[in-house]
């Protein structure tokens, strides 16, 4: 039996093809995809891919603008058996240099505006093929794919095999690609369409970004195998949002979404009339923001927790919804195990507080090329050690409580302090730093240098910013840069960032 991820997802699509499954909300005209598109537009895609005679199981690098041709590719890929490797769009060109370098795709797709310096590294690093794809349907990608036949016979697949890797930071700088299977994405896909009540008349509003799990597999995915209409967003805008909510049934956001959401004069019970569920993740959601929400709406955010290795783990309750506790993500999800242990693996009493671990069809099958980091992250008898921090009460119900030591959450998006770290000491004149997160009404946190002289050297935080702004993404680039003499440190020379959080913690407000 083939289990390529494709063929099961296409299995779901409705009887009638000719029915609306993407409408895009905010190009100049919106724009109708109907089920058959879906079909023949992959098919295409495939059909290109397959004439370029690639490896076996390539991986596809893919940095581009959010459109539903993007959707089209990703599903293009797995169609034709490859690996789909999603780039964050704001990445800049050391980080691109890296992921290109260490997976060695076989294919680049960039948008059109970046195709002179992601060509150039590409073929440097031994890529040969790149194409482009802009998010109004033009594109090298697109022009080649038009000369192609409208059907396609997918690749066969096993569970096992890899159907993506995503590229996780580590707190060493070092990023790591998690290889996910179709095994891994179907079975949580599957699960989440149960457990979180899927239909076929559902109208999912997707307004997250596709190049990480949220958006590409638990928000498409969910209304791919429902047969659920899509409400396309290519950006996030609240007010646009709202105007559409009176359409929708289910909308996925991290907490700075809803934080925004709540800033619309607009947004209230009316607009939510026929909504049934709002799912909130990748970033912890402030008590006063899931309270704020319920009064403004009249619905209860369901939070759930999930990582980039494993899709979801866990998830408050679907119904009844007064179940839902905010401040907790919720039992585990079925089929997958969650425990938290303490300091030396041994098993810890309900509500206390130790290190999460988890198992279950839906985690990774480890990390591309990294044996021994692999291995590191799993226990003898096999349980995927989160980095996480938490407690689980008498009833299941899951709290995170931190993180691993250093990871920052800005908008839903992980940064490591240790990566921006090595920027800028690189800087000339500086003689190191310490990054850290504070907390920030809309972001959740901001990133936060503190930066030290080599002596006789004097720098300026505005030049430091802005050299930044070239070398990584956007949301990585520190709000504030604040020159010091010295670090505090321990008494074994440890730089103590506790102390750093605390001084700066008032920024921004609480």
């Amino acid at each position: 039996m083939n289990k390529n991820l494709f063929s099961a997802l296409r299995a779901a699509f409705p009887a009638d093809l000719d029915t609306t499954a993407i409408e895009t909300a905010d190009t100049t005209t919106p724009l109708f995809y109907t089920w058959r598109d879906l079909e023949r537009g992959t098919a295409m895609l495939a059909n290109l891919i397959d004439s370029l005679a690639l490896p076996p199981q390539s991986r596809v690098a893919v940095q581009v603008d959010k459109s539903v041709e993007a959707l089209m590719l990703y599903l293009a890929v797995l169609r034709a058996g490859h690996v789909f490797l999603p780039l964050n769009t704001a990445y800049q060109a050391a980080e691109v240099a890296y992921f290109v370098g260490n997976a060695e795709p076989a294919l680049v797709v960039c948008a059109p505006k970046n195709f002179g310096w992601v060509s150039k590294l590409a073929f440097k690093l031994g890529t040969k093929n790149v194409f482009t794809l802009g998010d109004d349907r033009t594109g090298t990608l697109l022009e080649r794919a038009a000369h192609f036949e409208d059907q396609h016979q997918p690749s066969q697949r096993s569970s096992d095999d890899l159907a993506a890797i995503l590229y996780t930071s580590g707190t060493t700088g070092r990023s790591k690609g998690a290889m996910l299977t179709h095994g891994n994405l179907f079975s949580n896909a599957l699960v989440l369409k149960d457990f979180w009540g899927w239909r076929a008349d559902d109208v999912l509003i997707h307004a997250l970004p596709i190049f990480h799990v949220h958006g590409l597999f638990v928000a498409s995915h969910g209304a791919l195998l429902a047969a659920a209409k899509m409400i396309w967003f290519a950006r996030y805008d609240a007010r646009a949002v709202v105007a559409r909510l009176p359409e929708a049934t289910v909308f996925m956001g991290v907490p700075t979404l809803y934080v925004r959401l709540l800033g619309e004069p607009s947004f209230g019970k009316d607009a939510c009339r026929r909504m049934r569920l709002f799912i909130s993740g990748s970033a912890p959601l402030l008590i006063e923001t899931f309270n704020d929400f319920k009064v403004r709406s009249g619905h209860t955010i369901l939070e759930r927790y999930g990582m980039s290795e494993t899709a979801m783990l866990t998830s408050n309750p679907y119904r009844p919804e007064s179940a839902r506790r905010g401040g907790t993500v919720g039992p585990a999800l079925p089929g997958v195990g969650v425990r938290v242990c303490g300091d030396r693996g041994e098993p810890i009493a309900a509500g206390e507080i130790g290190h999460i671990q988890v198992k279950g069809p839906n985690v990774f099958k480890g990390y591309w090329r990294m044996p021994e980091k692999t291995a590191d992250e799993f226990t003898t008898d096999l349980w995927f050690k989160t980095g996480d921090v938490g407690k689980i009460d008498t009833d299941g119900f899951v709290t995170i409580v931190g993180r691993s030591k250093d990871l920052i959450i800005s908008g839903g998006y992980n940064v490591y302090p240790a990566e921006i770290e090595s920027f800028i000491n690189d800087m000339p004149g500086v003689a190191e730093s310490a990054v850290v997160g504070v907390p920030h009404p809309d972001f959740g946190e901001a990133v936060v240098a503190v930066v030290v002289p080599k002596p006789g050297s004097t720098l300026d935080e505005a030049r430091i910013t802005t050299a930044l702004k070239g070398l990584i993404a956007n949301f990585k680039v520190p709000k504030l840069v604040d020159v010091v003499s010295d670090l505090p440190r321990n008494a074994m020379g440890k730089v103590q960032k506790n102390l750093l959080r605390d001084k700066h913690k008032g920024l921004f407000g609480s």
